[in-house]
């Protein structure tokens, strides 16, 4: 391999570092100011949050006052009861505010299943509200809102099988309906019906909000998205909290804010890492789609506001939406895209901008998984395959390294015929190239194309619900979180503890799994002689362990895959190498290198 071909390594593999270490070093920094416990009942306006007029419903306006009554706690409550999820529903303006996912835990050494939705007067709140908004001759009082206590008309518990139906009368002879029905996973669908017994027509719009109180905390990295996820028609739109908090201020709004007409299909709401709260429309219903900050309160929130509709005497409308409110599961989430028609719901994951890598290596992951069961294994076997599919390319380039080493001799000799005459030496060099066929830069292709393939990889072990708490054997419980045993502690044979990841010295507390991945890229070199130029021979010398501090603190599931990785090219290289044959001199290539470190230490 010449110096050129070598060069062109060092920049993709410092460049590789380079980008692995900025995530580590640098993180990126998103507002992480601590959940305000906001008490809306000493607000001004005695208001959660306000949603204004409408755009495209002429005289109608949104006063969507989540406003919540002294005696919000203490109004009764309809209860949810699944296979999956658990919580309530408070009858104090009908909110959706009160579910955990039976399915997760808090942490994988926990009892304590995830809370999702909380309600006002907890730390955090967080819930969904419905309502119909007045025009016309209507005022605020004529409609329910967060204020009104609504009767249960039927159901006793929410399940798969037994929907609710909440029921309120005005003075005017207008009967508002919610049935509220949920499936066997995270949708629920909100029915609202309008029956109009009086002697005048009304004019009213429906509305569904989700808020969420305070900043919440988001994870500092920059690979993954935690905020505003919104479809817009063929628009997908990701903001994150402080990008909220900065929207133009709209005195009419009531805040900051952005709005976006919808014709056609689209759904908004908030995510997390692996949770999502989501305002999804029917498909096909064109719809306001509104994002908003209220600066005094610190609330974020969402809503979709329906076309105004006129309720004749005698007659009754009504509309149904959806509300996704769990984990982000892919089967899950594809399956409303597919089934419900919720368009381009798949990219509520955030698959990222390479999402052509990533989402086909997730697919095959998740398929692979199916078959075998344990992520662990299943990430060695997609490692396998994916070497596979690159095996001819990489046939390739190790015959081309070997006819390249084949012409070591000649190149020497040119070099010192050339001396300091580097035109000369280069056009020399591709004039041997060319005559026997070898192309220097075919040994760079496979490690070129891995790369993408690492990066898409370790979106998918870092952001796909799929690994988290996975296990795959002994110690490794959790592939989406770091190796958690540690050479400090001789790897759980003393009695303490290993640091704790936030600890300066969590660096230096290396795991199994890292360990052999420096061990496996350093068996790795030693199948080629070191390069002669001192300054390349100690870059290449200190890459094996360079990349075994950095990776430490990786997800266990793209550590696993890398030494896979490893393994099999060595493996594949080592045969290749024999085929044609040359020898690899491993042995002898190790000893080389540990007289040469013996004698700088003697030096």
């Amino acid at each position: 391999m010449d110096d050129q071909n070598k060069n062109l390594i060092l920049a993709v593999v410092l460049s590789g570092i380079v980008l692995l270490g900025w995530q580590v070093f640098f993180p990126a920094q998103e507002p992480t100011a601590s959940v305000t416990s906001t008490n809306v009942l000493e607000t001004s306006d005695g208001s959660i949050a306000l949603a204004p007029p409408s755009t495209d419903s002429g005289d109608i306006v949104i006063d969507a006052t989540t406003a919540v009554p002294s005696t919000a706690e203490q109004a009764p409550r309809v209860t949810i009861e699944t296979d999956r999820v658990q919580g309530s529903i408070s009858l104090a303006g009908g909110r959706i505010d009160d579910l955990s996912l039976k399915d997760y835990t808090v942490d994988i050494d926990s009892d304590e299943i995830v809370t999702l939705l909380t309600p006002v007067g907890t730390d955090a709140p967080y819930y969904a509200v419905y309502g119909w908004a007045p025009g016309g001759d209507l005022d605020q009082d004529d409609v329910p809102g967060a204020n009104t206590v609504w009767s249960v008309e039927a159901g006793e518990t929410l399940t798969v099988d037994t929907p609710i139906t909440l029921a309120w009368t005005n003075t005017k002879g207008l009967t508002f309906r919610r049935t509220i029905a949920i499936d066997t996973d995270y949708m629920f669908s909100i029915t609202q019906s309008v029956e109009n017994d009086g002697t005048d027509a009304a004019r009213l719009a429906a509305y569904g909000i989700v808020a969420r109180h305070g900043t919440p905390d988001v994870s500092k990295y920059f690979v993954l998205h935690e905020g505003l996820v919104r479809q817009a028609d063929k628009d997908l739109e990701e903001a994150d909290y402080k990008d909220i908090a900065d929207y133009d201020f709209d005195a009419r709004e009531g805040g900051n804010v952005s709005i976006e007409q919808v014709e056609e299909n689209g759904w908004l709401g908030f995510t997390d890492k692996n949770w999502m709260t989501s305002l999804v429309p029917q498909p096909g219903q064109s719809f306001t789609s509104v994002v908003k900050f209220v600066p005094g309160s610190e609330i974020y929130q969402v809503e979709s506001r329906l076309p105004a509709q006129v309720v004749e005497p005698g007659a009754s409308v009504q509309n149904t939406t959806y509300l996704f409110a769990g984990a982000k599961e892919w089967e899950a989430i594809k399956g409303y895209q597919d089934d419900l028609g919720v368009y381009r719901f798949i990219y509520s994951i955030d698959w990222g901008i390479f999402f052509f890598f990533t989402q086909p290596i997730f697919r095959l992951l998740h398929a692979i998984n199916g078959l075998i069961g344990n992520m662990g294994w299943s990430i060695i076997a997609l490692t396998v395959l994916i070497k596979g599919i690159m095996f001819p390319l990489a046939y390739k380039s190790y015959v081309s390294m070997a006819r390249m080493k084949e012409l070591q001799p000649e190149m020497e000799k040119m070099k010192e015929e050339a001396g300091d005459d580097r035109e000369k030496l280069q056009k020399g060099m591709m004039e041997l190239y060319k005559k026997n066929k070898v192309n220097p830069a075919s040994g760079c292709l496979p490690l070129i194309l891995q790369i993408p393939v690492f990066f898409s990889l370790y979106k998918v072990i870092f952001v796909t619900i799929e690994l988290r708490h996975a296990p795959w054997v002994g110690w490794i419980r959790d592939l989406s979180a770091p190796d958690p045993s540690s050479i400090l502690n001789l790897f759980g044979l003393l009695s303490f503890a290993p640091p704790d990841p936030t600890s300066i010295f969590a660096f230096i507390s290396l795991g199994i799994l890292p360990i052999l991945l420096g061990i496996s890229m350093w068996l790795q070199q030693k199948l080629n002689p070191a390069p002669t130029d001192p300054a390349q021979a100690m870059i290449f010398a200190w890459m094996p362990w360079v990349f075994m501090f950095m990776l430490g603190s990786f997800a266990s599931g793209l550590v696993l895959y890398w030494i896979s990785n490893n393994m099999i090219t060595f493996t594949q290289q080592y045969l290749i190498m024999r085929s044609h044959g040359h020898k690899p001199e491993l042995f002898a290539n190790i000893k080389k290198s540990l007289r040469l470190k013996k004698k700088e230490g003697s030096a």
